[in-house]
C-alpha cells in the first residue's frame, strides 16, 4: 500500500510538472508567434501546448482524487469532475482550433514573411525535446501503473512534441523562402486539435452516462476469468463496470453452491477482492453478490 501511495505521489508530481511546463511553453510560443514573428504555425503550436498542458492537468487532478474518499454528498467519489473539466477544456480547444484555421487560411491566401523564424524554431525545438522526454517517461511509468489515464497523457505529450517538431520544420522552410509552409502546418495542427477535442468529448461523454467502452469490455473479460478460477465459484454470471475518472467501479454476480455458508462466501469475496485489485489496479471498488446455484432434479 505504501509503495502504491509513493508511486501515485511520484506520478502526480510528473503530471504537475508537465502541466506547468507545457502551459508556460505554450504561452511563450503564442506571444512570440502573435506579436514578434507573426507565425501561424508557432501560434498554433503554442495553443496546442496549452491544450496538452490542460490534459495533463486533468490527469493530475484525477490522480489526486484517486485517494480522496467518498462522502455523504458524493457517494462514489469526485472522479466525474475530471470528465466535466475534460469536456470544458475540449470545447475551448475546438474554439481555438477554429481561430488557428482562420489564421492559416489568411496566411495561405496572402502569404506574409515570418519574422525571426530561427528564434521561433529554437523555442519550438526546445518544446519538442521537453515534451518527448516527459512523454517517454510517463509512458514507462504508465505501463508500470496500468492506469490508462497516465498512458493517454503520455501519448498526448508525445504528440505535442511531434507537433512542435512540425513547427520547427515550418519555420525553417519559412526562413528559406517558403512562407506557405507556415500556413500548411497551421492547418495540420488545427486538424490534430479538432480530432483530439472530439475524441475527448466522446470519451468523457461516455463516462458521464456510464457507457462501457472497449477498455471496459476488456476488463470485464479479465475479471470473469479471475473470478471463475477461484475455488467455490461456479460461474461469474454478470460483471458490470463503469468508468469514473482514472478508475473503474463495478458489480459482480457469482453463482455459488446453495449450501455455502456466510463465512465461506466471505472468504471467497476476500479472495476476489484481493486478486482483482492486485491484477487490475484500476479497479477501485467492486461489489460482489452471491446467487445460489439452482439444483436440477
Amino acid at each position: 500500500m505504501e509503495e502504491k501511495k509513493s508511486f501515485l505521489d511520484h506520478t502526480e508530481t510528473v503530471a504537475a510538472v508537465t502541466t506547468f511546463s507545457l502551459i508556460l511553453l505554450g504561452i511563450l510560443q503564442i506571444i512570440l508567434g502573435e506579436i514578434v514573428s507573426r507565425s501561424v504555425a508557432l501560434t498554433a503550436n503554442g495553443i496546442d501546448c496549452i491544450g496538452d498542458g490542460f490534459v495533463s492537468g486533468i490527469v493530475w487532478v484525477g490522480l489526486r482524487y484517486v485517494r480522496k474518499p467518498a462522502d455523504h454528498r458524493f457517494h462514489f467519489g469526485y472522479y466525474k469532475v475530471e470528465n466535466l473539466a475534460s469536456i470544458a477544456a475540449a470545447v475551448v480547444m475546438l474554439i481555438l482550433a477554429g481561430y488557428i484555421a482562420f489564421r492559416a487560411y489568411s496566411q495561405l491566401r496572402s502569404p506574409q514573411e515570418v519574422q525571426l523564424p530561427l528564434i521561433g524554431a529554437v523555442i519550438a525545438f526546445l518544446s519538442a525535446i521537453i515534451a518527448w522526454g516527459l512523454g517517454a517517461y510517463k509512458y514507462i511509468k504508465g505501463k508500470r501503473s496500468r492506469l490508462s489515464s497516465v498512458k493517454l497523457d503520455a501519448f498526448n505529450t508525445i504528440k505535442d512534441g511531434t507537433t512542435s517538431f512540425l513547427t520547427v520544420i515550418a519555420l525553417l522552410l519559412s526562413s528559406w523562402g517558403y512562407p506557405i509552409a507556415d500556413a500548411v502546418v497551421g492547418f495540420i495542427i488545427a486538424g490534430i486539435i479538432v480530432s483530439i477535442g472530439f475524441a475527448a468529448i466522446k470519451e468523457s461523454g461516455y463516462m458521464l452516462v456510464d457507457a462501457c467502452d472497449e477498455s471496459c469490455l476488456i476488463y470485464q473479460r479479465a475479471i470473469r476469468k479471475i473470478v471463475e478460477r477461484i475455488e467455490g465459484v461456479k460461474k461469474a454470471q454478470v460483471v458490470r463496470l463503469r468508468r469514473t475518472g482514472p478508475v473503474f467501479q463495478g458489480e459482480i454476480e457469482i453463482t455459488v453452491p446453495g449450501e455455502m455458508s456466510v463465512s465461506q462466501f466471505d472468504k471467497i469475496r476476500s479472495q476476489i477482492h484481493q486478486r482483482v485489485t492486485s491484477d487490475l489496479p484500476e479497479i477501485e471498488r467492486i461489489t460482489i453478490v452471491a446467487i445460489p446455484e439452482e439444483k436440477t432434479s
